[in-house]
């Protein structure tokens, strides 16, 4: 390696890497502030909080790693354009594509490590953070109670409409169903106005105490005929008071338990074909077997009729109907009627049906093609950001720093809008995952012909002829 080519990749890889661990601090800490309620209160040791902060690292390195290449590649050549080393390298006859060259080898082979990155690292650590999240939000449940859903407490799930509070400790429209001890099933159901959760830093039982409520409670009997009239007995209360044992709960809580190990952005290149694949057969299956059920459905009711009656003339049958009494009329409009309205409820099932399962399929194939995107992208946006800071002669973290923010935002947006897009099928979800790069793709050819021939970053006398002339 030449001297030139060691001194521009030191130069590069110095501010590289310091880029990098700045982003990844501020991102990391980021992360952890919008997991905060998932965090706060749990009682987390150092080795479980640096699990999270190790499983959680790699899952932000396609974030970080196009904004570092793209602010590192401006800030190192304009800074070498503003203190005229760019002017001296070409005095002695080396172009910006020679100065590029040692770089231009790094990038490729980082964007060939980002995708073995992208495809072995990065699902291990979201297989792992997902994990470690859901065993984390079973630690102390009562400090997560979500509104408008139901949440596990030990035996119990439980619904709140509402919480206030300066602890969210007071609850609006408390539903509770128990969970049975001798099978399956709710048979116990507990509804409320109002309920307060009461706990003590000393102690590890947590007061449920609800007020202005009735209690539900079936009443299970081995007589199947008794079982069919489905006894129940029902009580009201003014106030009713739950103990939880947080203890016994969190005792059972095991953070290294790995329950979901098929998420989409959990799988490598490999599982993800295979996955896509089978997706696409079970699709065409289940559209095959709803097309058949639905033509079953449609077959109307044979209508006795005497095969011996003569058959009216040709001229006297223009109306189908006609061929029938009024009584069989009628019941064959009426039953046309029904079956119309309940195979439009089939379709509007069927259709909400088909529209998850479509846009689980496009998860999969989004992240199968940003596995390879995302090394292309390493690659668009160095040719991007050295000619861009050639161009711009401004090194340091003041100009570079804004615009290769707002590049970076630009294709960051492009890819989110056409993810989004794609996931309802608006979008073809393989070009979601390429289109931010497609974008750059002449951007980077412009401005490094631009750079190349160094004539600035806009001719200005060309843009204003029209307007002189």
């Amino acid at each position: 390696m030449k001297i030139l080519d060691r001194y521009i990749l030191t130069s590069y890889l110095k501010t590289f890497i310091s880029v990098f661990i700045i982003l990844m601090l501020i991102f990391v800490l980021q992360s952890i502030w919008l997991y905060i309620k998932e965090l706060a209160g749990k009682d987390l040791d150092i080795a479980v909080i640096g699990k999270f902060i190790l499983y959680i690292t790699p899952t932000l390195v396609p974030l970080i790693l196009p904004l570092t290449i793209l602010l590192t590649s401006i800030m190192v050549f304009g800074n070498f354009a503003e203190n005229y080393e760019f002017a001296a390298m070409k005095s002695t006859g080396i172009s910006l594509q020679r100065a590029m060259k040692s770089l231009s080898v790094f990038i490729v082979l980082l964007g060939i490590t980002t995708f073995f990155f992208s495809n072995n690292v990065i699902p291990w650590a979201q297989y792992n953070s997902y994990n470690l999240r859901k065993n984390i939000a079973k630690l102390k449940p009562a400090l997560a109670i979500a509104e408008g859903q139901f949440n596990q407490i030990g035996s119990m799930n439980i619904k709140v409409a509402e919480k206030s509070g300066d602890r969210g400790q007071y609850l609006k429209e408390v539903v509770i169903h128990k969970l049975s001890s001798s099978g399956p099933g709710n048979f116990t159901t507990i509804v409320s106005e109002t309920g307060e959760l009461i706990s003590n830093k000393d102690s590890d039982v947590l007061k449920l105490v609800l007020f202005d409520g009735n209690y539900y409670d079936e009443i299970q009997s081995k007589d199947y005929k008794e079982r069919r009239k489905k006894p129940f007995v029902k009580s009201e209360f003014e106030e009713y008071t739950i103990n939880v044992d947080l203890a016994e709960i969190n005792e059972n809580v095991d953070l290294e338990q790995k329950q979901v190990t098929s998420k989409y952005d959990m799988l490598n290149v490999k599982d993800l074909d295979y996955t896509i694949d089978s997706l696409k057969i079970r699709e065409t299956e289940n559209l095959g077997e709803f097309s058949q059920n639905l033509y079953q459905r449609t077959k109307s009711q044979t209508f006795a009729r005497d095969s011996l009656k003569p058959v009216k003339k040709l001229a006297e049958t223009s109306d189908y109907l006609d061929l029938f009494d009024t009584d069989q009329k009628l019941r064959m409009v009426d039953m046309a009627i029904n079956k119309v309205l309940s195979t439009n409820q089939i379709l509007q099932s069927k259709e909400k049906e088909l529209f998850t399962k479509k846009k689980w399929l496009n998860k999969h194939i989004i992240v199968f093609h940003e596995k390879f995107a995302l090394g292309f992208a390493c690659i668009i946006l160095f040719f991007v950001g050295a000619p861009l800071g050639a161009l711009i002669k401004k090194g340091g973290l003041g100009l570079p720093m804004v615009i290769a923010i707002v590049l970076f935002l630009v294709y960051h947006f492009i890819g989110i809008f056409a993810k989004n897009s794609a996931e309802d099928s608006s979008l073809n979800p393989m070009l979601s995952s390429w289109l931010s790069t497609i974008i750059m793709l002449p951007v980077s050819i412009y401005l490094t012909s631009r750079a190349t021939k160094d004539r600035g970053l806009f001719d200005v006398d060309l843009l204003l002829q029209p307007i002189v002339n």
